[in-house]
């Protein structure tokens, strides 16, 4: 007769196991939970003076501010927008690529490749704003030094607001999408080679091989990633709006985001109660929409489901 065994037993069973956990859990619980009783600033009136629960309380006062900028909507319509495209065009260009180079068979031009894509990851968003300013730049930069010898009048970029919204995708995609692409390809080292040798077997070409293997093998590392993804939708890669953009006003309309918009309201007066209300609110509306697309796919199949 099989007797359930509780939470005791299987610590004591399973100690060596939970010992070597117990370095991850410390390190969530003191850099991700801990700090969770900072929302509390979003309820007060920040002061340096005062310890943080003798704070005025002031309710929902800190979160005026945005609603009174009557820029909300646009602002979270830009984050969730640029994420949006971010997510989709990320995964597709990174399992595209990661499908591609698995059925390179030359082992160094495959290694090289991979490194090569792979870089960009690691060049910081200041190098990023100096690239994107050469290129871009009236006077000297590289595209309209490129017009110029062809007799076209240059083109000032940095006053047409609707370019950067390419331009910003693009210069994110160069830099990012070789990450999801390096875990996309060891996802597919790791599919069986039976199943490609039965579909050889049965007449299928290349493409027919990574059409219906590959890629549905792949559902599993999507949906992880597009979930963690979803997750921070709200969290607008403040670095590198910020050090692509910069203080101009003419590009506000388009590129305007959430972090970006917090950071210049409140650098001057340094409002930690104004700041902690808008982060309250992305993650509120993050972890919303993470727990309604989480119940769509676990009602779709429960396996691809994170809980």
């Amino acid at each position: 007769m099989n007797r359930k065994r509780g939470i005791v037993h299987e610590l004591v069973t399973n100690r060596i196991l939970f010992l070597m956990l117990l370095p991850t859990l410390l390190y969530f619980f003191i850099n991700n939970y801990l700090p969770m009783i900072g929302i509390y600033y979003a309820f007060v009136q920040f002061d340096f003076n005062v310890n943080m629960f003798h704070m005025n309380f002031i309710g929902l006062k800190n979160f005026e501010f945005l609603w009174r900028s009557g820029k909300l909507v646009e602002l979270t319509y830009n984050t969730i927008g640029y994420n949006l495209a971010f997510i989709v065009l990320g995964n597709v260009l990174s399992i595209t690529v990661a499908v591609l180079l698995s059925e390179i068979k030359g082992k160094w031009f495959k290694k090289i490749t991979q490194s090569v894509l792979f870089l960009p990851y690691f060049v910081s968003f200041v190098i990023l704003s100096v690239i994107v300013f050469n290129l871009f730049n009236y006077e000297q930069g590289v595209l309209n030094t490129v017009l110029n010898e062809f007799g076209v009048n240059p083109v000032d970029v940095y006053s047409k607001p609707k370019l950067w919204i390419l331009f910003i995708i693009l210069f994110f995609l160069w830099k990012n999408f070789g990450y999801s692409m390096v875990i996309y390809l060891a996802s597919i080292t790791g599919i069986s080679e039976e199943y490609y040798e039965a579909a050889k077997i049965d007449g299928a070409n290349t493409f027919q091989r990574a059409w219906h293997i590959t890629v549905p093998m792949l559902k599993t590392t999507f949906v992880i990633l597009l979930l963690f993804s979803l997750g921070t939708i709200m969290k607008g890669q403040f670095d590198l709006f910020y050090q692509m953009v910069g203080n101009n006003g003419l590009l506000y309309s388009t590129t305007d985001i959430l972090d970006t918009y917090v950071y210049r309201s409140l650098k001057v007066t340094f409002d930690m109660g104004m700041a902690t209300a808008a982060g309250v609110y992305q993650s509120i509306f993050g972890f919303t929409l993470i727990m309604v697309v989480n119940g769509i796919i676990r009602k779709i199949n429960k396996d691809y489901a994170l809980f």
